[in-house]
């Protein structure tokens, strides 16, 4: 049986086709802060079914340029840890966090779609020291590819009404 991608409610796509441009634009800002992408996003509506959508909002991050990049990271926030975490962890998390920060001039961005409440603490752990070993282009490049994969996450949940970004609820479809 072939593998179906995301699908969404009709009515909730026919909304986002139909939303006033500056409605839909605010809305993909909270999926990635990035006014080029969101313009060009809204800008090639309707789209047909959600897996167009996504393919749209791929091709916008993949040409995201070295500005539109540092502007999105400016507005992403740390992963946060599941509740109950330890202190230690904590402490560990935010010396790892201090030292990407540190050689790389922004936060640190992963997506955790996906990954157990159990798992999230020990793969942002393992990434960051892994990506800490990147030269500055090579990160951009790993940084630039997981806000495409939040952008995506986020635009899906957005898309089905419910919370798109760590901080920023979506404005309703």
């Amino acid at each position: 049986m072939p593998r179906r991608g995301p699908t969404l409610p009709p009515q909730n796509l026919e909304r986002f086709n139909t939303a006033p441009a500056d409605e839909a634009h605010r809305t993909l800002l909270t999926c990635l802060h990035s006014p080029s992408w969101a313009h060009r996003v809204t800008a090639h509506r309707p789209y047909p079914d959600l897996p167009a959508l996504l393919a749209a909002a791929d091709e916008a991050a993949y040409d995201l340029g070295p500005a539109d990049l540092a502007r999105a990271l400016a507005h992403e926030s740390l992963p946060a840890l599941p509740e109950g975490t330890y202190s230690a962890a904590h402490t560990a998390l935010s010396a790892a966090h201090a030292a990407y920060e540190s050689r790389f001039g922004h936060v640190f961005v992963i997506c955790l779609d996906d990954i157990p409440a159990d798992e999230v603490l020990d793969r942002v752990l393992a990434a960051i020291r892994s990506r800490l070993a990147n030269d500055p282009e090579e990160e951009r490049q790993v940084a630039a590819e997981e806000l495409r994969r939040l952008a995506r996450g986020r635009l899906v949940r957005a898309t089905r009404g419910r919370h798109a970004g760590a901080a920023n609820p979506s404005v309703p479809l």
